[in-house]
């Protein structure tokens, strides 16, 4: 069999950072796990290719090659997945779609031969038959047994080979599936569970070793939705990553997500410190008890968030944190209060979203008890929400343009770089980070032809009399400014004015389609 695996393309959104890559030199923010994960799992005897349509057009002769074209994605790459689909079909292909959308949404995809549902590991062998053996009958929709979610004890390392990896301004690993908590508007918890899953430090190290001989370096996201879901098992783990790490050179920039409650663990965060992490995202969500009691998310109500940020930064972490407006408990005043608590912090990339009830969630089925859900969720972020919210439509997307429109000011954005620079713990990084080509398209770029000269030098001349490492951050604050400004003025806030004005008009009594444009 002839395998042509296929990432669909993601639309520009905040996390994409598009206007920041070329200062980089890179193509995409991050290279597509899921498919180097799942042609781990085929079979040895398969000849495999993978197309990342973020990086490369899908060719023709890729197609024509191929036996089976197999595609995966999330909800808001669902038309680029459709597309491929079709055109695989056209050609006379089997196809298979995969992944995330096609787990919460199996009937989006009606151009898919099968559908296959949920993690791979373990469960690949019904569909191998069904595609090695035409004739044989099989369901078109491949979904989980009762045999509970598959271990990662026995995951291969993935085919890092199948990636041109100098094309990505970031490199991926995995080492848990799962969360604890139970956050009402979380996926992650419906489809991975609520006990994480994990890797053996001996299987982690196999991947990053996998990655470092096939010339990866710089920055690695450890994908877990909770990198400390499992305390006990990281606590086992980190030091193995950092004495890897200290007899490779250090090679990699960690960065992973995890709980709010990990400020509340020195020694923990001073391990993942030692390991070689200098990033994390967290959920902070809201300043109101109220909507944080309402979403699930008490672990919250027992930290701090302005302390909580505060430590992980002087930790030595750059703190990047989601936020969300539309519960049913938030006011008109709930703009405003995120507005303030997040100038507070050293929190430059603030990524704020409409609540979006995700198919499958404890939200989705409560909205649906209520009567109140409008469509599938497709991950626009700037249209009408997807259900009948609490408060006042047009004050809840009126609003939300505002925050957005404050929170990527080019004064305000640079005023929470600064006081990262201000603040963070000075930390070692991995050699060949910020390459002096890099550092000269920056400085170039936006230091002296850019309109954002003024906040550029201020924040360079900030950030140097703390040394030339906190340099080297403020510089890539910076050029990470340079997609968040940009993308906010010229993509999302219009799209809102749009979506405002169609209110207004009163042509939206039926809900647009998603746009190409989303966060």
């Amino acid at each position: 069999m002839r395998a042509l695996l296929v990432h669909a393309r993601s639309p520009v959104t905040y996390w994409s950072y598009e206007f920041a890559l070329p200062y980089a030199g890179k193509r995409a923010a991050l290279a597509p796990l899921g498919l180097a994960t799942v042609a781990a799992l085929l079979p040895g005897s398969w000849e495999l290719r993978l197309v990342d349509l973020q990086v490369e057009p899908l060719r023709d002769g890729d197609l024509d090659w191929a036996d089976v074209v197999l595609v995966s994605g999330m909800l808001v790459q669902a038309g680029s997945m459709r597309a491929v689909l079709s055109r695989a079909r056209e050609r006379g292909k089997r196809t298979v779609v995969g992944g995330p959308a096609a787990t919460s949404t199996p009937e989006a995809f009606p151009e898919a031969d099968h559908v296959f549902q949920g993690e791979a590991e373990g469960r690949l062998d019904r569909l191998v038959e069904a595609l090695e053996s035409p004739g044989a009958p099989a369901p078109r929709v491949l979904s989980p047994d009762d045999g509970g979610r598959p271990g990662l004890e026995g995951a291969p390392v993935p085919r890092f080979d199948l990636l041109r990896l100098e094309r990505y301004a970031s490199l991926s690993v995995q080492v848990s599936r799962g969360c604890p908590f139970r956050c009402e508007f979380c996926d992650i918890i419906e489809m991975y569970g609520r006990i994480p899953r994990l890797k053996s430090p001996d299987q982690v190290i196999a991947e990053l070793e996998a990655l470092r001989r096939l010339g990866g370096r710089g920055p690695l996201f450890v994908v877990d939705d909770n990198f400390i879901g499992n305390r006990r098992a990281v606590t086992q783990l980190l030091p193995r990553i950092a004495a890897w790490q200290r007899e490779n050179g250090r090679p990699f920039d960690l960065y992973t997500e995890a709980s709010l409650d990990l400020a509340a663990h020195p020694d923990l965060v001073g391990a993942m410190a030692v390991a070689g992490f200098t990033a994390v995202f967290v959920g902070l969500e809201s300043p109101s008890a109220e909507s944080l009691q309402e979403t699930g998310k008490t672990q919250n109500l027992r930290v701090d968030p302005v302390e909580a940020v505060d430590r992980l930064t002087r930790a030595g972490f750059e703190v990047f944190a989601g936020f969300i407006v539309g519960f049913d408990a938030d006011g008109p005043d709930i703009f405003d209060r995120q507005l303030e608590l997040i100038s507070r912090l050293p929190v430059p990339r603030a990524m704020v979203g409409l609540l979006g009830a995700a198919p499958g969630t404890a939200l989705w089925r409560r909205l649906d008890r209520e009567g109140r859900l409008r469509r599938d969720s497709t991950g626009d972020q700037f249209g009408r929400p997807n259900f009948d919210p609490a408060m006042d439509e047009r004050a809840l997307v009126a609003g939300y343009r505002r925050l957005l429109s404050s929170l990527y000011d080019a004064d305000a954005f640079y005023a929470r770089a600064g006081l990262v620079v201000d603040r963070i713990g000075d930390v070692p990084t991995p050699k060949g980070q910020g390459t002096a080509a890099a550092l000269l398209r920056t400085i170039w770029g936006i230091g002296i032809r850019g309109p954002r000269r003024r906040h550029f030098w201020r924040l360079a001349a900030r950030a140097a009399r703390r040394g030339p490492r906190i340099l080297a951050r403020g510089l890539s604050l910076a050029a990470l400014g340079e997609h968040m400004i940009r993308y906010t003025e010229e993509v999302v806030l219009p799209r809102l004015d749009q979506t405002l004005a169609e209110m207004d008009a009163g042509k939206a009594g039926a809900i647009p389609p998603p746009r190409a444009a989303t966060g």
